[in-house]
């Protein structure tokens, strides 16, 4: 068994880690989309790799006075419509590959959203429970130090990711600001209000996920006064979404955490469970519904499954056992390619995350906007202004998917792949 002290020591550098399955997985499903459009290979090949990466050696003291080493990361995949835009992740199995998948997957987010961002993604390969708070403060300056060539309000703007979050971002936009010689706020977005903040991303990301459930529901003849959903995952995200859905009407069956999941079909008190959870930091001992495993959760019946954890939860040995009508994807990447054509064989509708967990960095944008001008929205005005935004966009990928008779993943990677090919055809190759 590993000990908190060994995870602390120096992360190990894996070879031949730039083609890892998730960076293959987004890979493929442009390409696929490419040769939807009949786009030339000389046009997508380009997007088949990012236009520059950074890998960094993160050096920092511990509390008793050793040095530990972590890898860390930056991705630039595709900057033709504007500045990288992509969080910071902290996991101890962080690799360059999953990072330049997400790069990507931001690409076709800002894109996707119509915003003048191109895709960015970064990340430190360091356990944060194993670390006590002023580690992980000096590992996340040392990390923007090494990777300060790479950021800035108008070259690439960070926000939170898994296991970051307000704070951190504090962290970077201090040691940004410093280097700098004067506070820069829009060089991060997600920071907390009295500097500058907005409204929280992954709060956001929540709620453009919820809208997303509420707006497909009507096309996809799903009948009832209260939808029912099961949301996989209780951190910022999926609690929002069984938050929102909550409020929107909706029964929400089942919830999860890392280690379980709670299941009442008549449906579950969230507020209720929700305080449950902080109280106690798990789901396990909840009397009030059934205690489910994670892989029983997914193949619970329900109108709506919201997978808003991690990736790959979806795949083709449970797709076959998936007992709902609609997909509405929280997380990045959960369902692999092989799972999406067993699904789609099934009539079973995917809502892709590019157009589901989009809001985040719609927020990110205006947060990124208002530090800029100096000037601040209400939280009604921001989240009036992600609504709209959301919607559509969510209007455009449906349009497209009839249009073309084809998935929503299908049709959203074709809009955002019009918009990203066309500025790089508009801008024109140098030299």
């Amino acid at each position: 068994m590993t000990t908190a002290s060994e995870n602390k020591g120096s992360a190990k550098f894996s070879p031949n880690e730039w083609e890892s399955e998730e960076f293959l997985m987004a890979q493929e499903r442009m390409v696929k989309a490419a040769k939807a459009m009949k786009l030339d290979e000389s046009v997508y090949e380009p997007l088949k790799h990012p236009k520059r990466s950074l890998s960094v050696v993160v050096p920092a003291r511990m509390d008793d006075g050793t040095v530990k080493v972590f890898p860390g990361y930056r991705v630039h995949h595709d900057l033709a419509l504007g500045p990288g835009k992509g969080g910071i992740r902290y996991h101890p199995n962080v690799n360059l590959g999953e990072v330049a998948a997400m790069a990507m997957l931001m690409t076709w987010k800002c894109a996707l959203m119509n915003l003048p961002f191109g895709g960015a993604h970064g990340g430190v390969r360091v356990d944060p429970m194993a670390l006590s708070n002023s580690e992980l403060e000096r590992v996340t300056r040392r990390y923007a130090s090494e990777i300060l060539s790479m950021i800035g309000p108008d070259q690439d703007i960070a926000g939170p990711d898994l296991n970051t979050n307000e704070q951190t971002m504090a962290w970077i936009m201090d040691t940004y600001s410093v280097n700098i010689g004067h506070t820069i706020p829009s060089i991060v977005t997600g920071k907390p209000q009295s500097i500058g903040g907005s409204l929280s991303n992954l709060e956001a990301t929540g709620y453009g996920v919820a809208l997303c459930a509420r707006q497909i529901i009507c096309p996809m003849g799903v009948e009832g006064e209260s939808p029912s959903v099961v949301v996989q995952g209780i951190g910022r995200v999926g609690s929002e979404v069984a938050r929102w859905l909550h409020k929107f009407g909706f029964t929400v069956r089942a919830i999860s955490d890392a280690e379980c999941g709670v299941y009442n079909a008549k449906g579950v008190n969230v507020e209720k469970l929700m305080a449950h959870y902080r109280e106690t930091g798990s789901l396990s001992k909840y009397k009030e519904a059934d205690t489910v495993t994670n892989d029983e959760m997914l193949e619970l019946p329900c109108d709506i499954l919201a997978p808003c954890a991690v990736s790959q939860q979806i795949h083709k040995d449970n797709a076959t056992k998936l007992r709902c009508r609609i997909v509405v994807e929280g997380a990045n990447a959960p369902t692999t390619p092989e799972a999406d054509d067993i699904l789609d064989s099934r009539g079973i509708s995917v809502v892709p995350d590019i157009l589901a967990n989009a809001a985040g960095v719609t927020t990110g944008y205006f947060e990124w906007v208002q530090g800029l001008i100096r000037l601040f929205w209400t939280e009604q005005e921001v989240y009036k202004r992600v609504e709209e935004l959301v919607l559509k966009a969510f209007d455009k990928v449906f349009d497209a998917s009839d249009r073309y008779k084809t998935s929503l993943r299908s049709a959203a990677m074709r809009v955002a792949l019009e918009r990203v090919v066309e500025a790089r055809r508009l801008r024109g190759l140098y030299p």
